[in-house]
Order: structure tokens, then sequence, then C-alpha cells
């Protein structure tokens, strides 16, 4: 049984209800819907699609959707501006007239307020690299260090630079409406900055009464100032290396994503790492040995999910490129991990009973771990924890169920929990006989937190299948 999750990001290579079944027989356990590109008609139908073909498959099908952000952005353009080194870029605020020959606005007038000369600016992940000559009331001008192709709406860093953007944009919010209309399961905050932006975003969702986890991207070196109170903030966190490759030392970036993974598992919060992880499947049936080597680095390091973005949602191979990475994470998963798990900081109660549950579990050769819990927690912990034993969680509620597509080894049932835990216990073994055909006589170890007299009690028990 495969681990580590997958994410794919679906868009118009993957749309068909024939590809999203292959992606999913291809190991996807969960779809993320990019709202920078999708627009609203489509992303409701492509939910309804979605839900529709997971009925009747052996477990759930989590949806995660994807806000813009924060962004700058360029404006639209007639024709791109093919620059040369040296060439002077005008960024101007949208109510300015063009004062020289290659000019754009900017979606963000505090812009002008932010930077200073001599800041650099980064247009389009990289393809452009300029330097800020000057600043005048309602626009700046830059030169460009890279020949390349200036073009609409693009992309804009300011590696270092504090900016006083939003937290969430209008646009982010009517987005938000739309996530929790379609009782989207995970929401993903762009551009995280600090604590104060998750809080926001729980905020306002909790406000439209939805129910959705949120996934924290860090994209920038504010976010990484902030790390340990972002991450005690999230429920997930994402490493979206994209971004954050940009605005810090291309040589840091690996130490930075080890760091965040050990962080995040240490804290007992699950960890994506994203972007680039096949980019040349996006034209190509096969990947390069790097990208192999990139992906199995992020298994060893026992990261909760792995997330492909153009790979599935513009590419050619979108199934191919599930395929490669679900044989190189089983792959990888035969040869152990690095251990981050075992430094955790988890001290409750709660936690200290599961720790004792896997250590129990995986001293039991063929041991497997049966959890029941109603919020999930449970078995997020579990995971954690990172046992050698398989997880099997149960729960009376399916969106908790749908929750679990994105915890590491756990695989999930939904039952009717009864009154007497015993009950429940014995009605999950028996789930296991019949959907698992495991063995009789496995070691079955028990992790419940059901409640017993309207108390929750946290229980560990051992029984044989």
């Amino acid at each position: 049984m495969r681990r580590t999750r997958l994410l794919a990001t679906l868009g118009p290579a993957s749309d068909s209800d024939e590809t999203i079944e292959a992606l999913l027989d291809a190991g996807a356990d969960c779809f993320r819907i990019n709202m920078s590109h999708a627009k609203h008609e489509v992303a409701r139908d492509t939910v309804r699609r979605i839900r529709r073909i997971a009925v009747g498959r052996e477990y759930p099908v989590g949806i995660l959707f994807d806000l813009t952000g924060p962004s700058i952005r360029t404006g639209t353009l007639e024709t791109p501006y093919q620059l040369e080194k040296d060439d002077r870029v005008e960024f101007r605020t949208e109510d300015a007239e063009a004062t020289l020959p290659i000019s754009t606005t900017v979606n963000y007038g505090g812009l002008l307020e932010d930077v200073k000369v001599g800041n650099t600016l980064i247009v389009d992940n990289g393809t452009l690299i300029m330097k800020v000559e000057s600043i005048a009331d309602n626009h700046l001008v830059a030169v460009n260090n890279t020949p390349g192709e200036l073009g609409s709406r693009r992309h804009i860093n300011l590696p270092g630079t504090r900016l006083n953007l939003p937290a969430m944009t209008e646009k982010d919010r009517k987005d938000l409406d739309l996530a929790v209309e379609c009782q989207a399961d995970f929401v993903a905050g762009s551009f995280v900055r600090d604590a104060g932006h998750v809080r926001e975003l729980r905020a306002a969702i909790q406000k439209l009464g939805g129910h959705a986890q949120i996934v924290s991207k860090l994209e920038d070196q504010e976010a990484i100032r902030n790390l340990d109170s972002i991450i005690e903030a999230s429920d997930i966190i994402m490493v979206a290396r994209g971004d954050l490759g940009i605005e810090v030392h291309i040589e840091e970036l690996p130490i930075l994503q080890r760091k965040i993974v050990k962080r995040c598992q240490e804290q007992g919060k699950r960890v994506i790492v994203a972007t680039h992880m096949l980019e040349s499947m996006i034209s190509n049936p096969t990947p390069t040995r790097a990208e192999v080597t990139d992906v199995a680095n992020a298994v060893f390091e026992e990261a909760d999910v792995l997330m492909v973005s153009g790979e599935t949602s513009i590419g050619k191979y979108p199934v191919e490129c599930l395929e490669v990475l679900n044989r190189v994470a089983r792959r990888i998963e035969r040869s152990g991990g690095l251990g981050f798990a075992k430094n955790s900081t988890l001290q409750t109660d709660k936690q200290k009973t599961i720790r004792s549950a896997v250590q129990l579990a995986d001293s039991m050769p063929g041991a497997i771990m049966a959890v029941f819990t109603r919020s999930g927690a449970t078995a997020h912990y579990t995971a954690l924890m990172r046992p050698r034993s398989p997880i099997f969680a149960f729960t009376p509620n399916e969106q908790v169920r749908r929750f679990l597509t994105l915890s590491r080894g756990v695989r999930s049932f939904c039952i009717d929990f009864e009154n007497m835990p015993r009950l429940t216990i014995a009605k999950g073994i028996e789930t296991l006989r019949q959907e698992r055909d495991i063995t009789p006589g496995t070691p079955v170890i028990v992790v419940s937190d059901t409640l017993q007299d309207d108390r929750a009690v946290n229980t560990i028990l051992l029984e044989h299948a």
C-alpha cells in the first residue's frame, strides 16, 4: 500500500471523465482546482463530475481549491514585448499614461511605495530579471538584465521586499464562496506571509459555513521568517517551490524544503511538496533522471503529499505522470525514510497514547492499525508518527474521510458508530475482513477516541482479525 499521497491539478488536459477516472486508477488521492485559471462555471462542473465519479470507488477523493492570492501581475498587452538586455521598462498605475515605448500597468498601486531604487524585479518566474532605476508618483522604471518576452498578466516577484498586500483579494473572496458552495475539502491560501493570513482565511471559511481544512503555501522569504507560527495556525503546509525558488537563492531551496518538511513533522502538521516534480513530462512521455531523484528525495523525507501542476493540467501525458509518481513512491518507501517524526514535539496525553500504540504496532510483525475517529485528528496524529504498519481509519463522517486523503499512509472507511465503543470496534474489524481480506489472526492495534457516557475516551486495544 503506497503511503505517500498524490495530489493532481486538473485543467484542459485532464478535464474529461475518462481522464479523471484514469488519474484515479493511476493513484491520484485528491484533485486540485487552480482558481488562478478556472472559471466558476467550469470549476463547479468539475467538482460535480469528480463527486459522481468517486461514488462506488474503494476510497474517497479529496478536492482542493487553490486561491490566487495577493499576487502582483502585469497588465493586458495587445502584443508581447520582446525585451533585450538594458531595455528600460515602465510599470505604471492603471490610471497613468505611458511615457516609455515599453510600458505596462500593474494591478497593485502600492508597488511604488513598497519598492526602492536598486530592488530586483523578477517577472514571469525568472524569464526576466530587472533592477529598479527610478520611482515617480505613478510609475517606476526598471532596467532589464535578461533578454526575453514580457507578456500579459505575468507574475512579478520582489525577493526580500516587504509588500503591504491584503491577505485576501476580492477575487479570493468570490472564489472562496464557490469553494464552500462546492463543499471543498481543502482550501489553499497563496502567498501566505504570516499566521494572521491563515486566521483570516479560516474565519472567512467559517463565516460562510464551510469546514475546509487550510493549506498554507510558502512562497516568499517573509513566510520563511514566520515559519513556525504559520505551521501552528495551518492544517497543512505546502512547499511551493516555484515562487519560493525565485524568492531565495536557488542553492538554498533544497535546504529550505528539508527544513520545512522536518519542522512540520516535528510540530505534527502535514506537508505537501509541490512544483516542478516532473516538469519535463508536460511535453515528454518519460521524466528526466534528475526529476525521479527529486521525487525520491521528497519520499525519503516522508512528505505526506506530492503535488503536480502543469504536468496533469496542461501536459500531454497526465496519466503517465501519475503512474511514474506512484511507481517511484512505492519503490522508495520500501527503502525507509529519514525519520524526522521521531523528534516530534507532540506532548498531549492523546498524542502520547497514540505514540505508544504506534510503538506497539511496530514491535509486532505483520500488525495493522485500526483508528476510530470522529474528527480525523486521531488518524492524522497516528500517520504523523510514521508507523511501519498500515493505518485503516474509521469515521462516521464522509467529509472527515475525505480530509484523510492527504494523510500519509491512511486508508479510510465510513461506518456508523455505535453507542458502545466495543461494538464499533467489532464493526470496523469485520469491515477489514470483508473489504481488505485481512488474514485471520492478524494483530490489530486499535486506537480509539470514541465517546463513552458523553466522554471522549482514548483507548489502545490489541485485537486479532
